[in-house]
């Protein structure tokens, strides 16, 4: 019998061996685990705050939504169109020679005529040039003087929004309108003397908006 063994005490009771048995609580691993998961939120916290107090001490006090938003502001688009500058020549003052670039017939005195109603000086009227006539696949082609992109080709381009203009070596005043194979007619009156409203009287570029 071992000299652990209380006296009187024997059998199954026995204690064999010359240590005290260690009587260890079971470790609670359980309260571990929640130690470590509130350990690492509270370090989350701390470094989400540093960020938090950089950003304001960077950004003037501004929060980072905010510098976005700013950042991401753009102007409206100007709207196309709109000239610079406003207009103020009169269809009388622009001399406008029509020619016939398709092989459809009347359709330069068809379209010198309307133009004579809505208030253009009309000069020749015929077949295109040799270098336009059956040349020309769009709906028309404004011809003039450098000068006449100041003003002649806009106001002439308002009866027929879809023509391109070009540019030669003429010297004088008046515009050509060659009529291309595309052409049908002239725009609607009411579409035409919209356009020089907004000529004379061009709308401004809209403000910032964010």
């Amino acid at each position: 019998m071992s000299m652990l063994t209380p006296p009187g005490m024997g059998g199954k009771y026995r204690i064999t061996g010359d240590r005290y048995p260690r009587m260890r609580r079971p470790r609670n691993r359980g309260r571990i685990v929640v130690a470590a998961v509130a350990a690492v939120i509270a370090l989350g916290l701390a470094g989400w705050g540093t960020l938090q107090l950089i950003d304001v001490f960077t950004g003037n006090g501004k929060s980072t939504s905010a510098a976005v938003r700013t950042t991401d502001c753009k102007p409206s688009p100007k709207p196309s169109g709109a000239p610079v500058r406003p207009v103020t020549l009169k269809p009388g003052q622009i001399t406008v020679n029509v020619y016939n670039a398709t092989p459809r017939s009347g359709l330069a005195k068809a379209a010198a005529d309307e133009l004579k109603k809505r208030g253009f000086a009309i000069g020749k009227v015929g077949n295109a040039p040799a270098e336009y006539d059956k040349k020309i696949p769009g709906t028309a082609i404004l011809l003039g003087a450098p000068a006449a992109t100041n003003g002649p080709f806009s106001v002439l381009g308002t009866q027929l929004k879809d023509a391109t203009t070009k540019i030669d070596a003429r010297t004088t005043p008046d515009v050509d309108l060659i009529l291309g194979t595309a052409f049908k007619t002239l725009d609607a009156p009411k579409d035409a003397d919209a356009a020089l409203a907004t000529l004379a009287n061009p709308v401004p570029a809209p403000s910032r908006k964010c």
